[in-house]
C-alpha cells in the first residue's frame, strides 16, 4: 500500500463484549483496511479500536462503525471512569504513509458532516481539523462531558465559550435522539505512541522520579509561602509517570510519546535508562502498548544497528533488541508494526 492512514475510534462501551463484537464486526468485510486492535476497558467502560488501510477504505469503515455504535450504545444509561461526550467519544485520523495531515483533516470533515446528516448526531471537529482554534484540544470540547451536554445545547451552560459550546455540524438542540447518542468528536492528529520503560524495582519510587524528570511538563516546585514554579522536563511532547507492574515484580516509566518524530523511542528509553543507572537500577527493556508505525521502529533501529544499515528487517530487529521490546512478552513485528500488520491482514 502506497497510502496508509490510521483511525482510532474510542467507543463508550467496554463491558458488553457481545455489543463490542457487533460493532467491530460491521466493518470486517470492508476491503482495503483492517481492524488491527480492539482494547476494551471495563472500568473506563470504553473500547479503543484501531483501523488502518488506504484512506478511502478507512473513511468508509469509520462511518460504518460510528453508525453501528450510535445504533448500539445508549448514553442515557452509560457510566464509566473515563471522560466522554457520546457513544463514540473521539474518532481521530492519523497519516502514516503517503498521506498528508491536510488529507486526514478533510476526511474528518467529510465524516463529521456525514454522521451529522445521516445519523442526526451533533459532531465536533478537533485537532488539525478544528474549524476554530479554541476547539483544537479534545479536552476543550469534552468539558462538562455527556452530563453537561443538555444544558450546553440549551444555552444554560456556563463552562463553555460560544466558540466551543455548539457542534460544528448536526443538531444544536437537545432531543431524544441526541440524549441517546451524545456528541461525537472527529479530527486529525499526529501519531501517538504509548511506550513504557521497565525499571528493575518492585515499588515505583525511582520510576516516579524518572517520570517527573523526563515528561515535558516537568516538576512543579512548591514553596512554603505558596509560591509555585514549574521546571520543564527533558523530553519533547512526552507525558510520563511511574507505575508499579505487580504481575512482573517491576515498575515502569509509563509514557505517551505525542510526536514520536520529535521524541523517538530510543531517546525516551536511553534517557530513562541513564537516570535509572544514576539510582543504581537497571532498565533492562521496554514495552509498546498497541501498535507502532514502521518509521518509528526504523528510526530507533538506525541508532542501534551498524552505521549505514538500510535493510528494514535488520533495522526493525535492531530496534527490538536495543529497546528490549521482548522482555515481558515476544514482540511480533508483523502484528505490532502498523504497516506490516495492515499488509498481512489485507493479504489474508
Amino acid at each position: 500500500m502506497e497510502s496508509i492512514i490510521e483511525c482510532v475510534p474510542n467507543i463508550s462501551e467496554g463491558r458488553d463484549l457481545e455489543k463490542i463484537e457487533r460493532i467491530t464486526s460491521s466493518i470486517r468485510h470492508i476491503s482495503g483496511c483492517a481492524v488491527l486492535g480492539i482494547e476494551p476497558d471495563a472500568d473506563y467502560n470504553r473500547t479503543v479500536i484501531t483501523i488502518a488501510g488506504n484512506p478511502e477504505s478507512v473513511e468508509r469503515a469509520a462511518f460504518t462503525l460510528l453508525q453501528k455504535a450510535i445504533e448500539e450504545i445508549d448514553m442515557t444509561t452509560h457510566e464509566g471512569e473515563h471522560p466522554r461526550l457520546g457513544a463514540v467519544d473521539v474518532c481521530p485520523f492519523v497519516p502514516l504513509r503517503g498521506v498528508s495531515m491536510e488529507e486526514c483533516s478533510n476526511i474528518a470533515k467529510r465524516l463529521a458532516v456525514q454522521v451529522a446528516e445521516e445519523c442526526s448526531v451533533p459532531t465536533f471537529l478537533y485537532g488539525y481539523a478544528a474549524l476554530h482554534e479554541d476547539k483544537t484540544l479534545l479536552s476543550a470540547i469534552r468539558k462538562g462531558q455527556y452530563e453537561g451536554l443538555e444544558s450546553r445545547l440549551s444555552n444554560g451552560d456556563t463552562e463553555h465559550h460560544e466558540s466551543t459550546r455548539l457542534p460544528d455540524f448536526g443538531p444544536s438542540q437537545w432531543n431524544d435522539k441526541v440524549a441517546r447518542s451524545g456528541g461525537i468528536t472527529i479530527g486529525s492528529r499526529d501519531i501517538l505512541v504509548a511506550y513504557n520503560v521497565n525499571i528493575d524495582e518492585k515499588d515505583a519510587l525511582v520510576s516516579k522520579k524518572i517520570g517527573s524528570l523526563v515528561r515535558s511538563s516537568g516538576r512543579l516546585i512548591k514553596q512554603k509561602d505558596g509560591r509555585r514554579m514549574r521546571v520543564p522536563g527533558m523530553l519533547t511532547l512526552v507525558q510520563g509517570m511511574g507505575v508499579t507492574l505487580e504481575s512482573h515484580g517491576i515498575s515502569q516509566v509509563s509514557m505517551n510519546l505525542r510526536d514520536v518524530r520529535q521524541c523517538p523511542m530510543h531517546v525516551a528509553y536511553e534517557a530513562c535508562k541513564t537516570l535509572a543507572e544514576d539510582h543504581g537500577l537497571q532498565a533492562p527493556g521496554s514495552e509498546l502498548v498497541g501498535l507502532v508505525p514502521l518509521e518509528a521502529m526504523l528510526d530507533s533501529g538506525r541508532w542501534y544497528a551498524l552505521e549505514g544499515e538500510t535493510d528494514e528487517e535488520i533495522l526493525v530487529a535492531a530496534a527490538i533488541n536495543g529497546l528490549g521490546l521482548s522482555q515481558l512478552e515476544e514482540f511480533v513485528p508483523t502484528e505490532r508494526i502498523i504497516e506490516w500488520a495492515v499488509s498481512k491482514a489485507v493479504e489474508q
